[in-house]
């Protein structure tokens, strides 16, 4: 059987204009979703057209086997898992088709990204209001699919609200358009001899009595709970025309298509109602409270208030941002250490009247005598609060260990005057368990993303998994709530399904899945005929944990293995240059799970855990993973888990080494230092052989170099050669002594940068000392020598333990070098202690100047009143370890200075990895995105300013512009 369907399944990859895979590798990264599941898929295809998706149904029917529509894969509840065929639309399902402003409507393909849509819809003053906390990379085919809803609910309604029209392929392979129809349309459909027919003859049995329609009222949720997703949405077909004569709405299908999670026909256009957009000025009130019950008790008298947001979040949550870089400024907010806040946002044509209605919000809040702190936000610190709370679902991965926030009773959705009973109830419910749970909530909604901390990897875990979920369906079914508000039923809840609406109700549902896909074919076992919640789980219960022994200390996690188990899925890594940020650049440009710091995650987990061999880091599907990874770092900050994909590639690459070795051009750019010091001697002859056509050309084809690359010139004189002459310069009565670290970029390449470093530092009154150290070993590190890194980590903690202090700073001009020691040595380092103290006076030039400025030390004064405009592009480990606020504020100093900071992500570069043949188009396409075109949108009198020398490089080659180090314009602007 196998055997045949290995065959077909080669047969159906050659019908296809897409591709369909089915190695080993695809199916492991495919196996999970952001759920606690993990199914190993027969195959995975990424669908071109429609015809595409027709060949692959009809291939599922012949073969019994599922087929399970993916798009952006950050399911809760196990949607996207399966041992069948998982269907991507993600990669080419992606346009917008049609947009009607005149109709506020949009017709798109179910792979379109929520926030992309919404981009295009904002010229027009038109926007689609769902919005989940992955909006910036869910698509709009899961949110169909889940009937997503998020934090504009309240005012917008749910994804259900919203669609119009679906095109869809039924389970034979035809087409079916599901729109709104009058009774006599309805009554023709039923008469079709096809599927689509069966469909509606199917429906209009089972809704068409009365006691049917008594039966689903009473035991579907309460209609007041807008987030109701349990089961098939019967509830919501009754209330039109066909079943209710006095109705003047019509009957559409699609209301039961939303929510139905894939299981009934596969879709491939749709039609969504728009919304104008909501009016231009909010003020947020994030009300602080000593208590989770005092929190939920004021949900209603806020709610009295029309609000455009009302969301908790708890303690666990604010605690999780505490250690996430990149959520460290979005606390600004927080006063004292509250157990809960509620997140209230008004909005009003003008800032005055939005204001105005805050103070009258306070006002009812401060009556309650429920809350101790009403802070008020505008502007963009809405944003950064609304970012603060959306980062919660990935920030709870932070806890370290094996003990986890589960998603299973997350989603549970109440009536607002059952909120504050029920939330009791819960919490008892929970001391029962000896669970402090998680509370995360769309609190104006009454649904509350409760998760209980277990440990799914120990067998008594997983009974209290059952238990606790089992107990909590039963409580809101008391309530007469949705055990499934937005996120879905999937593998999770499916089993629930028939206890929530009773047996007579399920029996419905299976019926009415029987009339959409007789065979089964659609996403199979969810919602109805699910398998228990207890199976299919990511890990298996008491397990052998895999140990796995590193160079580099991964304690901090628990090892390495737990390093990468840290990723839950919720797919960040997923979003778009449009969205913002740096991560993952390769994924931007191929967007292929395999290129996600997800796929490098998961490809990690899954190997670590079931490999056989005495290296189990020696397999090629690792290799494969890790090959477009550009160490950028952007994962070890705007991943909501830290996943510090970087630092796994350097292991791996040291691991994989061991055992395969390493290519000629892979050793002369881990040893490019040494290299360019014996060149240094001659540096004329070094530079004209890399300018000479023969010998330039002869160096890249033996080093496999792009041949479109430039090769970076050496310096004359190195940094080290400029400072003997320098350091008599230094001023008699500095304000403090600094120590520069004359990194092997700066030295050998970048000589003049570091030259006017020094001049810098000692026109604005600093002695500045450089002293004989080792490398820094980023190139060491990058490449996997990480033997070679660690004893050049340890040679430079033991040269400057003992010199560096607050008052003698260690600073680096090349972001790279410099912030090794902030974050690569500590994992490095044999003396950990030591290398810790120094981290905390080791800064970049950067953000050195900056706090000197802060502190009143710089003045502007020492600077030109001459205008300049400036576009400053940052280093990816600048933005992931550092901030590049601090360039922005000093190139800020000099009054008459405009700077700008480019919206870019990674340039391109990475090192050494935009030299490399085989990396060259991707390289550039990464540049592409935004850096190169903004770098040719600046006139020729503004300034490209970049602290990374390889961002420079990238500028250069991709733009002809030249780029100069921030403190390249500060020492031209002293007088």
């Amino acid at each position: 059987m196998i055997s045949h369907l290995s065959e077909a399944l080669k047969t159906l990859a050659n019908s296809l204009e897409g591709n369909l895979v089915h190695d080993d590798l695809y199916k492991h990264l495919y196996a999970t979703d952001a759920s606690v599941y993990r199914r190993l898929p027969l195959a995975v295809a990424f669908p071109k057209n429609e015809n595409d998706l027709k060949h692959l149904i009809l291939f599922a029917g012949a073969h019994q086997v599922g087929l399970i529509p993916r798009t952006a894969g950050t399911s809760l509840a196990g949607q996207c898992v399966g041992d069948g065929i998982v269907v991507d639309v993600s990669k080419h399902f992606t346009e917008i088709i049609s947009f009607d402003k005149v109709n506020k409507t949009v017709t798109v393909q179910p792979g379109v990204i929520r926030d992309e849509l919404n981009r295009f819809l904002e010229p027009h003053g038109l926007f689609f209001g769902p919005n989940t906390s992955t909006s910036n990379r869910c698509m709009i085919g899961g949110m169909v699919g889940n009937n997503s809803s998020g934090t504009t609910s309240i005012q917008y309604g749910v994804t259900r609200d919203k669609v119009v029209q679906l095109k869809t392929l039924l389970s034979d392979g035809k087409e079916a358009l599901f729109t709104e129809i009058t009774p006599e349309e309805f009554s023709q459909k039923r008469k079709l001899k096809s599927r689509e027919g069966d469909v509606y003859r199917s429906i209009f049995e089972e809704l068409k009595n009365p006691e049917s329609q008594k039966d689903i009222r009473e035991h579907y949720p309460k209609p007041e709970i807008h987030r109701r997703n349990t089961g098939y949405a019967l509830d919501a077909l009754l209330d039109n025309s066909v079943f209710e004569a006095s109705s003047s709405e019509h009957f559409n299908m699609c209301k039961l298509l939303a929510g139905s999670e894939g299981t009934l026909a596969f879709t491939t256009a749709i039609t969504l109602k728009l919304d104008e957009l909501p009016p231009a000025n909010g003020v947020m009130v994030a009300a602080h409270f000593e208590s989770i019950e005092a929190c939920l008790e004021a949900v209603a008298p806020a709610m009295q208030h029309k609000l455009y947001a009302c969301e908790m979040m708890d303690k666990v949550i604010l605690d999780c941002t505490l250690n996430n870089r990149e959520q460290q400024k979005n606390r600004f907010f927080i006063a004292g250490d509250p157990q809960a806040i509620l997140m209230l946002e008004v909005r009003a044509e003008t800032l005055d009247t939005a204001r105005k209605a805050a103070i009258e919000l306070i006002a009812t809040l401060e009556a309650s005598g429920l809350s101790y702190a009403y802070p008020t936000l505008e502007g963009s610190e809405i944003m950064q609060a609304l970012e603060l709370r959306k980062a919660g679902l990935g920030l709870l991965g932070n806890i370290v260990g094996d003990r986890k926030a589960v998603a299973c009773i997350e989603d549970t959705a109440v009536a607002l005057e059952d909120l504050v009973p029920y939330i009791k109830e819960f919490s008892a419910l929970m001391a029962k368990f000896k669970q402090d749970a998680v509370y995360y909530a769309h609190a104006g909604a009454g649904e509350l993303h409760l998760r209980p901390i277990l440990n799914l990897k120990k067998a008594d875990d997983v009974v209290l998994f059952r238990q606790i979920t089992t107990a909590v369906a039963q409580l809101v079914k008391n309530y007469k709530g949705s055990m499934s508000g937005e996120h879905g039923d999937g593998i999770v809840r499916g089993e629930f399904v028939a206890l929530m609406l009773g047996s007579a109700n399920y029996e419905r549902l299976k019926r009415i899945k029987n009339s959409f896909d007789p065979q089964h074919i659609f996403n199979p076992g969810k919602l109805v005929n699910s398998e228990p919640m207890d199976v299919h789980l990511r890990y298996t219960p008491d397990r052998d944990e895999p140990e796995i022994e590193t160079l580099m200390d991964f304690s901090d996690t628990q090892g390495i293995l737990r390093a990468a188990e840290q990723c839950n899925g919720s797919g960040d890594c997923r979003k778009m240059p449009e969205a913002g940020g740096t991560m993952c650049p390769s994924y931007r440009a191929t967007r292929d799970e395999k290129d996600s710091t997800r796929g490098r995650a998961n490809a990690l987990r899954e190997i670590l855990t079931s490999s056989e061999r005495r290296n189990s880091f020696n397999h090629k599907e690792l290799k494969a993973v890790f090959d477009l990874c550009l160490s950028c770092k952007a994962c070890a900050s705007e991943c909501p888990s830290n996943v510090d994909v970087a630092t796994l590639k350097a292991e791996f690459e040291y691991q994989y080494k061991k055992e395969n070795g390493s290519s000629l051009r892979t050793r002369a750019f881990a040893f490019n230092a040494y290299l360019n010091k014996f060149a240094a001697v001659l540096p004329g002859i070094t530079n004209g052989l890399y300018k000479a056509k023969l010998s330039g050309k002869f160096i890249r084809k033996t080093l496999e170099v792009a041949p479109e690359r430039s090769l970076p010139p050496l310096a004359k004189r190195t940094l080290r050669k400029r400072f003997k002459k320098l350091r008599a310069f230094n001023p008699k009565n500095p304000i403090k002594t600094v120590y520069l670290f004359a990194d092997e970029f700066t030295n050998y390449l970048d000589a003049q940068i570091g030259e006017d470093a020094v001049i810098l530092l000692q026109r604005l009154n600093y002695e500045v000392r450089i002293v004989t150290h080792a490398e820094s070993g980023r190139s060491f590190i990058s490449k996997g020598f990480l033997k070679y890194a660690r004893k050049a980590a340890q040679k430079n903690i033991q040269t400057f333990k003992d010199l560096i202090d607050e008052e003698h700073p260690l600073i680096g001009i090349e972001p790279s070098a410099i912030l090794g020691f902030r974050d690569e040595y500590i994992r490095l380092a044999k003396d950990v202690e030591a290398a810790k103290k120094l981290a905390k006076n080791t800064f970049t030039i950067d953000e050195f100047l900056n706090a000197e400025i802060k502190a009143e030390r710089i003045k502007a004064t020492s600077f030109t009143t001459e205008s300049k405009k400036l576009k400053i592009h940052g280093h990816c480990h600048q933005k992931a370890l550092s901030g590049i606020e601090h360039t922005f504020n000093i190139l800020n100093l000099p009054v008459n200075f405009k700077p700008t900071i480019i919206p870019s992500g990674c340039c391109g570069m990475a090192g050494s990895f935009g030299y490399e043949i085989e990396h060259y188009d991707l390289s550039m396409q990464i540049g592409e995105q935004t850096l190169f075109p903004a770098v040719r949108k600046a006139t020729g009198e503004t300034l490209i300013v970049a602290p990374g020398t390889s961002c420079r490089h990238q500028i250069k080659d991709g733009t002809q512009r030249e780029a100069v180090h921030p403190v390249t314009v500060l020492r031209n602007a002293l007088v």
